[in-house]
């Protein structure tokens, strides 16, 4: 009795993951960096580790936005529009997702200009 094992299409970023292994791992073989399967085998885990902290620091910081505005709305304290919304959606993502330090900007103009 042979059973059928249901296969899903890899997403996209799941392909690029296993690409972006493939060559780093053919990249150290050349190099003489890697010895064996086991050290490839670390290096993949350690990617995918790296990989999998990315993605809940972006969800996150997604959450912390949408808390923000949540909570700008409640209180009324500020009446944005929808491009100065989407402005600071992306301002609060760059600095919570950012790997160095925020700098401050000093702004010259609106966004209507």
């Amino acid at each position: 009795m042979s059973q059928e094992v249901e296969t899903k299409p890899m997403s996209g970023w799941l392909m690029l993951v296993v690409g972006v292994v493939l060559i780093i791992g053919i990249v150290l073989l050349v190099r003489g960096l890697v010895v064996g399967p086991r050290a490839m085998i670390q290096i993949v885990s350690l990617i995918i580790l790296l990989i999998a902290a990315r993605q809940r620091i972006v969800e996150g910081a997604v959450g912390m936005v949408e808390m923000a505005l949540d909570r700008l709305e409640e209180y009324q304290k500020l009446n944005l529009d929808e491009e100065r919304k989407a402005a600071m959606v992306s301002n609060l993502l760059v600095v919570l997702c950012s790997e160095h330090a925020a700098q401050p900007v000093l702004n010259t103009g609106t966004l209507y200009q």
